[in-house]
């Protein structure tokens, strides 16, 4: 079966990300709600269906179940027809040796007869955990131009953070295009270069066929970064980077998912979500069901996104308001994060904070740090109620379902309660 566009896409989404604690509880990270009305996922499929590339696969493991709710039949993302679709392929049990995922290579090596029937000429690997916009078919024309066996997408980060990321030194073969990768470091300690793997990766199919098979899985897990890179420039293979230069939002931890949130705010956002191009599932949550947004006469909303199913009777500044989210009179939510159905009670005070979905918080609470605190976010995990009058410290974290009287007396700065 000859792909319509020769190009087969294939999303790593099975990670739970341990970073971002609570907000993983029950979904994986690709699944966590983003930006009032998305989840993380949505960035590359609509990257893909932007860049009219139409038969996606899916690899995920981790609490599958948020995930699969949200593709649902692929058509938010116009992915249904003869020659396009999305496949969800979790792991399985066969006939041959099989396992769970032990990591994002050993991932596709356990889906190569899924690839080989499709029979692509190019292999297109993505993370489904970040926040960009790309045309995917500039780095496949470059990888095609190139004649590469591989062709990684990076992006230049400062040096003091470069650590952190698998990074490639890039010469100026192709100027700000790209150029070969002359030397490959995973998560270093000492980073000597600072173009950083966006996980965006091109392979000839082939060439990748033989690395996986030369890489043993039975010793643990197989890491395109930390095994297959490093192998095929071994082996003096074509190994190219793509130089990109504009937003990504790593969104790894709990800062930098609420700081890339931030970003959809201001005068001049970073994320001009507007002219992106972003799809999501509105049958999900039933997003597309909602009332209208209502704001009340005492209501008022500055440099927020505040989405349909809302009643504002309160104030929301520099806030990512998800739909059906209340918010009671007397109530200010500042610089904080409420995803689907929470409940602001009335005279409640939250700042820099992000809350799961469905938490009630009753009359007076007051939550995250005081104005002039940049400490990390307090997180409240889903299914909670958080009793009136409860104050709940900065860089705090609730998991779901608490039973209440666990919160008797507050919680204090940097406390976790389980």
């Amino acid at each position: 079966m000859k792909l319509k566009h020769g190009t087969l896409a294939m999303i790593l989404a099975g990670g739970r990300v341990d970073e971002l604690n609570v907000l993983t509880y029950y979904r994986p990270k690709s699944a966590v709600p983003f930006g009032g009305f998305a989840r993380i996922i949505d960035f590359p499929l609509s990257n893909l269906m932007n860049s009219g590339l139409e038969r996606v696969a899916i690899l995920s493991q981790y609490r599958n179940y948020s995930l699969i709710n949200h593709i649902g039949s692929g058509a938010a993302w116009d992915m249904i027809g003869r020659n396009r679709g999305i496949s969800i392929l979790p792991p399985f049990k066969g006939s041959e040796g099989s396992s769970w995922y032990r990591g994002s290579a050993d991932a596709v090596s356990q889906n190569l007869d899924f690839i080989k029937y499709h029979d692509p000429e190019v292999i297109l690997i993505l993370s489904g955990d970040h926040i960009y916009h790309m045309d995917y078919r500039e780095i496949i024309a470059y990888h095609r131009s190139k004649g590469a066996d591989l062709t990684a997408a990076c992006l230049q980060v400062p040096l003091d953070k470069a650590h952190r990321f698998g990074l490639a030194d890039i010469d100026n073969e192709d100027g700000a295009i790209g150029g070969r990768i002359l030397r490959y470091r995973e998560k270093p300690e000492k980073p000597e270069f600072n173009w950083a793997s966006m996980t965006i990766y091109c392979f000839r199919p082939e060439s990748l066929y033989d690395v996986l098979a030369g890489c043993p899985s039975d010793d643990g897990d197989v890491e395109f970064g930390r095994d297959i890179i490093p192998r095929m420039m071994d082996e003096g293979r074509r190994v190219y980077g793509f130089k990109f230069s504009d937003y990504w939002g790593y969104t790894r931890t709990v800062a930098e998912y609420w700081q890339t949130n931030m970003d959809l705010l201001g005068a001049e956002p970073a994320i001009r979500i507007e002219d992106w191009g972003i799809r999501t599932n509105l049958e999900h949550r039933a997003i597309r069901d909602y009332q209208p947004l209502k704001v009340g006469p005492a209501g008022e909303i500055h440099d927020s996104l505040v989405y349909n199913g809302c009643v504002i009777d309160g104030v929301v500044e520099r806030s990512i308001i998800f739909p059906g989210i209340k918010v009671g009179r007397g109530s200010v939510v500042r610089d904080s994060v409420l995803f689907f159905d929470n409940t602001v009670g009335e005279n409640v005070r939250i700042r820099r904070m992000i809350s799961d979905v469905n938490v009630t918080y009753g009359d007076g609470c007051k939550v995250g740090g005081a104005a002039g605190e940049e400490n990390l976010p307090t997180v409240i995990g889903w299914s909670n109620a958080i009793p009136a009058g409860t104050v709940i410290g900065s860089n705090c974290t609730l998991y779901p379902r608490l039973d209440s009287a666990r919160l008797q007396g507050g919680v204090n700065n940097g406390e976790i309660v389980k």
